[in-house]
């Protein structure tokens, strides 16, 4: 297997130590240098010319996903994979923004950091199973928003929410709780949707949405 070069950009030598610890024993991987906040880290991948990235999000001076941006303008071939604690959205989204191909949480395990490192070093994205989930779980809500929007007009976001709730088997409280509405502006909605549908019942409602498209089961287990 070729090898792959490597920059560990993290602003706590401990982590670094520990991360070039934890690649020493591999026979396809040379880590070619190490930053500690992310300017450091754009002149080094212009220089040392890694495979791969490992970059941590908050660093002094320019940011993770800023020197992603940089790195990756000067060298589009470099792979970057975030190395991070944060496991928010807005960091998530930002990083893919960027352009990172992965995105693994500290504490991640050595054979994690491994398929990670090969899956981007070929060129492929590898994300940690619980981005993954993530990331499914927000483009799946993206589809059947797109979904209500598509086939419901005449409907407000409210109104399309509520339907996408009444098609994933939620009676008016759960709605109500899940939403953070009052019972009676659930029932209102409920009212409304009936109405510019022209369905008589919820049932009816139902087969529409989920004719078009909605309605995944929204019950959260247990």
């Amino acid at each position: 297997m070729e090898l792959l070069r490597i920059v560990i950009a993290d602003d706590h030598r401990l982590f670094r130590e520990g991360v070039r610890s934890l690649l020493s024993s591999l026979a396809n991987v040379e880590v070619v240098g190490e930053a500690a906040n992310g300017d450091d880290a754009v002149a080094l991948a212009e220089t040392a010319q890694p495979d791969v990235v490992l970059m941590d999000i908050q660093m002094p001076g320019l940011n993770g996903i800023e020197a992603t941006r940089r790195i990756l303008a000067a060298n589009p071939r470099a792979g970057i994979i975030v190395l991070t604690m944060f496991d928010d959205d807005d960091s998530v989204f930002a990083a893919m923004r960027a352009g990172a191909r992965g995105y693994l949480l500290k504490g991640a395990d050595q054979a994690e950091l491994v398929r990670a490192i090969t899956a981007v070093g070929s060129g492929e994205a590898l994300f940690s199973p619980a981005i993954a989930k993530r990331l499914i779980a927000f483009f799946t809500g993206l589809q059947n928003e797109t979904a209500a929007q598509i086939a419901f007009p005449e409907l407000t976001d409210r109104e399309r929410e509520v339907l996408d709730l009444i098609a994933g088997g939620l009676n008016n409280t759960e709605i109500a709780q899940r939403l953070f509405l009052s019972g009676k502006t659930v029932r209102n909605h409920v009212s409304n949707i009936f109405s510019k549908l022209q369905v008589a019942d919820r049932a009816q409602a139902i087969v529409r949405a989920r004719e078009a498209g909605l309605g995944q089961d929204k019950r959260r287990p247990g």
